[in-house]
Formats: C-alpha cells, sequence, structure tokens
C-alpha cells in the first residue's frame, strides 16, 4: 500500500509540475474559458455529475454503503470522481466529496445519514461552543482531499480541467447551527436577530478554515474552486450584505491574495434576488440557476465577470429533441462572455444516463449545431 501511495503521489506532483510550465495553449478548455481567454467552445460539466443518477455508482454503493467511506476513502473518491469522466468525457472533473467534509478537522463532528442527510452530533448555540471550534489543519484532518484531487491531476491530465469545491460560512453554519438540514432555518435566523455576536464569531472561524482548505485544494490539484453558498437565498438582502457577504469578500480576496490565478465560482441556489450583491464578492465566475435568464444575468452582472449555468436540470428527463433545444439555447444566450456550460442545479436522481450522454454530446458540438 505504501509504494501505491508513494507512485500516486509522485505521478500527481510530475502531472502538476509539468502543467505549471506548460504553454497556456495547451491548459485545459474549461480553464482557459475560466480565465476569460477566447475558446473555440464553451466548456461544459454538471454539478453533481459523479452520483446517485448513475448505474455504476448505484452499484459500487452495495458494496460500500456510507457517504463517507465513498467520499472520505482516496481510491473510492477517485474511481467515483472519474466515472463521468470515463462515460461522457466532460470538461471539467469535479471532486466526489461534500462541503461539509472538512468539519471533522474544526472539532465538529458529522455524519450524513441515508435518507435524512447531514447530521451535526452537536450543535453549535452559544459562544461557548463557537470557542471550542477548531481551524482546519487539512493536512492532518482531510489528506484524503489532497490525495484524490492529485490523482484526479494524474488521471485526466489537461484533457479536463479538475475542479475543487468548498462550502461558504453561511451555509456551513446553517447546518452546523440548525443541526442538519432545515425548512425554514428558523435556529440560525434566531441567533442571528438575538445574538448576532455568536454568529458572526462562528462565520469568521469558518471563513478562515475555508480559505485554507481552499488553498490547500489548489495546492494538491485543483485547478479551479466552486464556493457553494447554497442557501444564502434563504436570507434576505439586507441579511445576505451582513452575514454572508462580508464573508465571501474575505474568502475569495484572501485565496486571491496567494493564488492570483485560481479561478473561483460563486453558486447560491435560487439567487435570482441577490445576484448583484454576489458580484460584490468578485468571483471569477457566477454560477446561475435556472430561475434566472442568462441574458437577464449578462445585464445585472458586470461584463468582466464569467457565467456558468444554467439549463434546468429537469431539462434532461425529456426528448433528446428538447435536451439539444435548451443546450443551443444556454449557449447562445451565454455567447459573448466567458461562459461554461453547467445545470441551474445538480443532476437530479433518476436522470437517464442516455439522455446525460446527450446533453454533453450536443454541448461539445453546440458550434456545429447553432
Amino acid at each position: 500500500m505504501r509504494s501505491v501511495e508513494t507512485n500516486r503521489a509522485a505521478r500527481a506532483t510530475s502531472v502538476r509540475a509539468n502543467a505549471a510550465n506548460a504553454p497556456a495553449a495547451t491548459a485545459p478548455l474549461l480553464l482557459r474559458a475560466a480565465r476569460g481567454e477566447a475558446v473555440e467552445r464553451p466548456p461544459v460539466w454538471m454539478m453533481r455529475q459523479a452520483g446517485r443518477y448513475m448505474k455504476v455508482y448505484q452499484d459500487l454503493c452495495k458494496k460500500h454503503t456510507t457517504f463517507r467511506e465513498r467520499s472520505e476513502n482516496v481510491d473510492l473518491a477517485v474511481e467515483i470522481s472519474l466515472q463521468p469522466w470515463h462515460a461522457f468525457h466532460p470538461d471539467g472533473v469535479i471532486l466526489f466529496s461534500d462541503i461539509l467534509t472538512p468539519l471533522t478537522g474544526m472539532n465538529i463532528p458529522f455524519d450524513i445519514v441515508t435518507g435524512k442527510g447531514p447530521v451535526i452530533e452537536n450543535p453549535i448555540r452559544t459562544m461557548e461552543d463557537v470557542k471550542q471550534v477548531r481551524t482546519l489543519v487539512p493536512e492532518e484532518a482531510v489528506p484524503y482531499t489532497g490525495a484524490a484531487l492529485s490523482s484526479l491531476r494524474a488521471e485526466v491530465g489537461d484533457q479536463a480541467a479538475v475542479l475543487g469545491f468548498v462550502g461558504a460560512p453561511f451555509t456551513l453554519a446553517s447546518y452546523i447551527v440548525e443541526g442538519g438540514s432545515s425548512k425554514n432555518y428558523t435556529k440560525i435566523k434566531k441567533m442571528a436577530f438575538t445574538e448576532p455576536e455568536v454568529l458572526h464569531a462562528l462565520l469568521d472561524k469558518l471563513a478562515e478554515s475555508v480559505i485554507i482548505y481552499t488553498r490547500y485544494q489548489a495546492d494538491a490539484g485543483a485547478q479551479a474552486v466552486q464556493l457553494f453558498d447554497s442557501w444564502a437565498s434563504f436570507l434576505t438582502p439586507d441579511d445576505f450584505e451582513i452575514f454572508s457577504l462580508p464573508y465571501l469578500k474575505k474568502i475569495i480576496a484572501e485565496v486571491k491574495m496567494t493564488h492570483p490565478d485560481l479561478p473561483i465560482i460563486l453558486y447560491a441556489s435560487g439567487s435570482g434576488g441577490l445576484l448583484e450583491r454576489m458580484a460584490l464578492a468578485k468571483p471569477d465566475i457566477m454560477s446561475i440557476d435556472a430561475s434566472v435568464d442568462l441574458l437577464d444575468a449578462k445585464t445585472r452582472l458586470p461584463e468582466s465577470m464569467g457565467l456558468q449555468g444554467n439549463m434546468d436540470p429537469a431539462a434532461l428527463f425529456g426528448s433528446k429533441e428538447h435536451i439539444e433545444k435548451e443546450v443551443i439555447k444556454m449557449a447562445k444566450k451565454g455567447a459573448g462572455r466567458a461562459h461554461i456550460m453547467n445545470l441551474g442545479h445538480g443532476v437530479l436522481v433518476g436522470t437517464p444516463e442516455e439522455n446525460v450522454a446527450h446533453y454533453f454530446e450536443v454541448a461539445k458540438t453546440v458550434n456545429e449545431r447553432m
């Protein structure tokens, strides 16, 4: 096992070194698009592209029954991350993981229970609880993340961009304070409106660890990182400016200080009412959910900011003709600035794999179809 790990690390180090010295023209398509370079076609990938809709993943789950085993075992995480790569060859290969993965390294135990989702063993509700939160040391707490990213870089080379991802502080705090998933987020909002100093102390600690984790992923091989503030849209615009935006700004600014060439993609589900405020965090790419017309997003966001998205995931349940029409429409609306084709949300459970294959086929040949 030791020799396998040594060979994997050596191969990944060699790939990163070669990529760092390679001319820009050889960089993966998605990376060139994210940098704002002229590209031959818009790149394409899907959020949640590795996972439950694929039969090969379902078969693997029969043997490896827990999400944490699948995501925290290097070989399994790499295998799962590569399943859609082998099937569809997307332009981005995203690590199979979860935004909550680093929490254990921050002294916040959690589990992901089948049929229930994330469960935080000891929800944080007081300032004393916040004081127990530690700063993440990823090399010690989540070394499998770095090892998996390095292996992915070695596997795909420059044929696709390797993507990492992290959770934004407010979204992480939502799980941590609520104790898991929530419909109304009453516990974290009660904290925000009665003890804001407690919530800000937690958010600040989370931001520091997210900065560290983002840098760690980039150093391990991630060529771009998506920042998920999935539940920010449950805040009013005014509250977003208080409890989310300052921490998004801090993360992006501080990561850019050490990794200025790392593209950062920002995504929040249902974020139509927040786009202009989200843009103040200055991500390189804004991932647009399906509730916003891409043409409207163009007018609402700075011209220098690239776009990602935003086909309705449910369109993949339609006919092949409908999928083709939607992909072409997405490409046409995204034309004229940096654009990465994607869904407006993660691919849905039960999506036919042949329809996913058609989505990628159309996207890769979209120039000839328009």
